[in-house]
């Protein structure tokens, strides 16, 4: 080689003592990553700049300048990826070590929701009445007049069926007949659609939310849940009746419970009864809640009117049956010690939060 090419070999080896004792004293991946294009650069880089100075060069040493050049380039490319890998190592067990997190500690609790008081009675009702034999089944909200009132035995000029007590929302029918289309006053239309689509025997109960249009107070709510229940076979009595309503209260008051039956009027039974059970608060012995009688009313309740049975096709002369109606707040109110049904629908956490870890 030249005396001129002794010199390109021995800038060559120069340089190569330069990159890799200023790798050694790197510490951190920034500095490495300008020391890689200070050296090692595809445009600027000091290697690469004495393989662009090779046209200086004769033919004949040009080839070894150029192999001595990559052998150079590789060996410290080499040390640049030692290198990486050791201060990139270090980079990431710094930041793991400032983002540790101790896994060993018991992690923060996750708040959970709860059922409404409202759907949790209603579980528990459709529970008791499953052990009964009843299936639980629901229905339209928006409801048909035939349905809420006229298959009900209930006419035209009850005042059940004034705009002043229900939630009239629009009306279709042909000239002849107008069928209007109400809120729900009831879940009893369920009756009536029930039968339509099914032979006795029948054992049902409806859950669900309807509509009175009537003033808000702690006792009334425009809005409210109801419980309906239907029995229809052949050969069922008052008696069973009785029977199936003091079993569901025992359930769900205490065994102890009582049960009393009096005499009311509903239009689509015959004969009608309300029934009451014993306070829950005070045992019968008489309280505020049940203003010193002893006794709560639940709900109504009696026989199927044979009008109502003639009015889906059912042969009141073969078959007879009993329908009763809950509200759902009101046994929830009794059975927690609530005392105002504009409670339910405040959305009152501190309210609901009652109601947290209570399951069906």
């Amino acid at each position: 080689m030249t005396t001129g090419g002794s010199i390109e070999v021995g800038q060559i080896e120069a340089l190569e003592r330069e990159a890799t004792d200023r790798l050694a004293q790197i510490a951190d991946e920034a500095a490495l990553e300008g020391w890689f294009r200070e050296f090692l650069g595809r445009k600027d880089g000091k290697l690469s700049g004495l393989l662009r100075g090779m046209g200086a060069l004769s033919p004949e040493e040009r080839p070894r300048f150029g192999a001595a050049v990559n052998a150079t380039k590789d060996r410290v490319t080499a040390a640049y990826e030692a290198r990486k890998a050791t201060v990139g190592g270090a980079a990431l067990t710094a930041r793991l070590a400032a983002d540790a997190v101790d896994i060993t500690q018991p992690g923060r609790p996750v708040p959970m929701g709860t059922l409404h008081p409202t759907t949790l009675v209603t579980r528990e009702l459709s529970a008791i009445f499953a052990l009964l034999g009843f299936q639980t089944i629901e229905g339209p909200e928006v409801e048909e007049t035939r349905y809420n009132f006229d298959l009900l035995n209930i006419p035209t000029n009850h005042p059940a069926r004034d705009k002043w007590d229900t939630f009239y929302v629009g009306s279709r029918g042909t000239d002849d007949t107008v069928n209007e289309i109400v809120l729900r006053t009831h879940t009893s239309p369920m009756q009536a659609r029930t039968m339509q689509r099914q032979d006795p025997p029948v054992r049902v109960i409806v859950p669900g939310r309807c509509y009175r249009y009537e003033a808000t107070d702690a006792s009334h709510e425009a809005i409210f849940f109801q419980l309906e229940g239907l029995a229809v076979d052949k050969k069922i009595t008052m008696s069973d009746l009785k029977g199936t309503l003091t079993e569901m209260t025992r359930q769900l008051f205490g065994s102890s419970t009582k049960v009393r039956f009096r005499c009311d009027f509903f239009p689509f039974v015959e004969p009608g009864v309300d029934f009451s059970a014993t306070c829950a608060v005070c045992g019968g012995k008489g309280c505020r809640v049940c203003k010193g009688t002893g006794w709560l009313e639940l709900g109504g309740a009696g026989m199927v009117h044979p009008n109502v049975l003639r009015n889906v096709g059912y042969d009141p002369a073969i078959y007879s049956g009993f329908a009763f109606g809950l509200g759902i707040e009101r046994i929830v109110m009794i059975k927690y010690g609530i005392d105002d049904i504009r409670n339910f629908y405040a959305n009152d956490l501190r309210f609901l939060e009652e109601f947290a870890g209570t399951r069906i």
